[in-house]
C-alpha cells in the first residue's frame, strides 16, 4: 500500500466515523427506549419548526418513545436546506434537489404535521396558539426557530430590499433570486458579498459561496471578479479555502478582512453599492449579496427565550430553556457551548433534547451522549474540504473533545480533494435521510 493510499484509507475510516457518530448515538438511545414505560398517561410535545432541528426532534421523540404524541408546526409545506444550496449557485445542483418533504415523518413515524405558525404559548396551561386561531395542548414544547436576520444593523437596507439585494441565508427562493442575478450578469462584472459577523449560521458558508460563485463565473464569465467584504479577520477553514482559491481561481477572488477595510458601513440597494467603514470606501457591484447579522428566530425573541446576546440560553445537557421550564430550544437559536450553528449540530442537539424529554416522561436518568458535528465545503465541484469535531457535556457545558476531530490536511493531493467532494455528497444524503427519511 502506498503512502497516499494509506493516508486515504485512514481518512476514509475517519470520515465514516464522522457520519457514523450520529448513528451510534441513535442506536444507543433507541435501544434503551425499548425498555421505557408504555401505556402511561398521554405525553404531548409540540415542536415549533420543521428545519433540521425541529424535524429531527419530532422524528426521534417518536422513535425513543412511541407513546409520545408529537405535533410539529411549520408554516411551509416542505423545507429547503441551506446546506448544499451554494451548489445551486455554482451551477451543478438543481434547487429542487434541496427540497425536503415531511411525508416520512407523518407516514412512517406518526408525527402530526400542522402547516401553520406558533405565535405564543402558555406553559402554565400547556396551550400553544397558532396564527390560524387553533390551539395545541402540550406537556413540553421544543422550539427550533432557526435564525432571524437583523436588518436594523444594515444601514440603508430593509427586509423588502432582499428582492434586489438577496441574502440567500434561508433556503429556497432567495437562492433562486441570487442564481438568476448571476446568470444575468455580464462577463467582466463584479460579485460583491458582505459576510456577517460572528456568531452566525454555518461558519464556512460564506466562503463556500465565494468559491462556487467563482466556479460558475470561471466557467461562464471568466473576466468577472468576486469580492468579499468581511467584518472578521479570520474564518473557518481559512487556510484550506485560500489554498483552493489560488489553485482553482487564481486572483479572481479577493477577501477583505475587517482590519483591512472589510466592515460594511451602509448599502444602497437601488444601485447595488456598498460602503465600508474604513474611509467609507465605495464598492459598486453588478450582483450584491448582503448577509446581515443574525439572532435567534422571531418566535424565540417574542416569547422571551433569548437573552441580551440575541440567542437562547439553555441547560446544555437537556436543551431546556433556562428562562422557561418545559421549553427546549435547539439548533441555531440555542447557546450550545462549543458547538457551531450548523445543520449537523442541530440534528445532534435535537436527538439529545428528544432523549432528555423521553427520559423525563418515563422517569429515567437523563443520558449524557457525545455529540458530533461535521461540515463539508466544496471549493469546486470536485474539490472538497471538511472539518469535524466531537463534543461532550462536561461541568455544565458542551465542550469540544481535544484531538477528536480536525480539518482536512493542507498537503493533500487532488485525488484526496476529489474523494472529499464525493464524501460531501454522501454526507448530504445521509444527513437528510436521517432527518426527513
Amino acid at each position: 500500500m502506498t503512502e497516499h493510499s494509506t493516508a486515504k484509507a485512514r481518512w476514509s475510516r475517519r470520515n465514516l466515523m464522522k457520519i457514523g457518530g450520529t448513528a451510534g448515538l441513535t442506536l444507543a438511545l433507541v435501544g434503551g427506549a425499548a425498555n421505557w414505560a408504555r401505556g402511561a398517561a398521554p405525553k404531548r410535545v409540540v415542536v415549533v419548526g420543521g428545519g433540521p432541528g425541529g424535524a429531527t426532534a419530532a422524528k426521534y421523540l417518536r422513535r425513543y418513545d412511541p407513546d409520545i404524541r408529537v405535533t410539529m408546526v411549520e408554516p411551509q409545506p416542505h423545507y429547503y436546506t441551506c446546506f448544499s444550496a451554494n451548489w445551486v449557485l455554482g451551477g451543478f445542483r438543481n434547487l429542487e434537489k434541496t427540497k425536503q418533504t415531511f411525508d416520512a415523518l407523518r407516514d412512517a413515524y406518526g408525527v402530526e404535521v400542522v402547516q401553520d405558525r406558533v405565535v405564543d404559548w402558555d406553559t402554565q396551561t400547556g396551550k400553544a396558539r397558532l396564527a390560524g386561531g387553533d390551539t395545541l395542548a402540550f406537556d413540553r414544547i421544543v422550539v427550533a426557530p432557526g435564525i432571524a436576520l437583523r436588518w436594523d444593523e444594515v444601514d440603508g437596507m430593509s427586509e423588502a430590499d432582499a428582492e434586489r439585494v438577496p441574502h440567500a441565508w434561508h433556503g429556497g427562493r432567495q437562492y433562486r433570486i441570487l442564481r438568476d442575478q448571476l446568470e444575468a450578469m455580464e462577463d467582466g462584472g463584479t460579485f460583491v458579498m458582505a459576510a456577517p459577523p460572528n456568531p452566525f449560521r454555518c461558519p464556512p458558508g460564506p466562503y463556500e459561496r465565494l468559491s462556487l460563485v467563482a466556479h460558475y463565473l470561471k466557467e461562464n464569465k471568466p473576466r468577472s471578479k468576486v469580492l468579499c467584504l468581511d467584518p472578521k479577520d479570520g474564518f473557518s477553514k481559512q487556510g484550506l479555502f485560500e489554498q483552493g482559491w489560488a489553485e482553482l481561481y487564481g486572483d479572481m477572488i479577493e477577501w477583505v478582512p475587517g482590519s483591512g477595510g472589510g466592515r460594511l458601513h451602509k448599502v444602497d440597494p437601488k444601485t447595488r453599492t456598498a460602503w465600508t467603514q474604513e474611509g467609507f470606501q465605495k464598492h459598486k457591484a453588478n450582483v450584491l449579496n448582503v448577509v446581515p447579522p443574525q439572532q435567534a428566530g422571531r418566535i424565540a425573541q417574542d416569547m422571551g427565550l433569548a437573552d441580551e446576546s440575541g440567542w437562547c440560553p439553555v441547560d446544555q445537557r437537556t436543551f431546556e430553556s433556562t428562562r422557561q421550564a418545559n421549553v427546549h430550544v435547539i439548533g441555531d437559536a440555542a447557546i450550545a457551548g462549543d458547538m457551531p450553528k450548523s445543520g449537523h449540530a442541530a440534528n445532534n442537539q435535537a436527538k439529545m433534547a428528544a432523549a432528555a424529554i423521553a427520559a423525563a416522561f418515563n422517569g429515567w436518568e437523563t443520558p449524557k451522549p457525545k455529540l458530533v458535528n461535521t461540515c463539508y465545503s466544496l471549493i469546486g465541484p470536485m474539490h472538497g474540504i471538511s472539518v469535524a469535531a466531537v463534543y461532550r457535556y462536561t461541568d455544565g457545558r458542551i465542550r469540544a473533545v481535544a484531538d477528536a476531530g480536525g480539518v482536512s490536511p493542507g498537503d493533500a493531493d487532488r485525488f484526496f480533494r476529489i474523494d472529499e467532494a464525493h464524501y460531501a455528497r454522501g454526507w448530504y444524503k445521509a444527513i437528510t435521510d436521517d432527518i426527513y427519511g
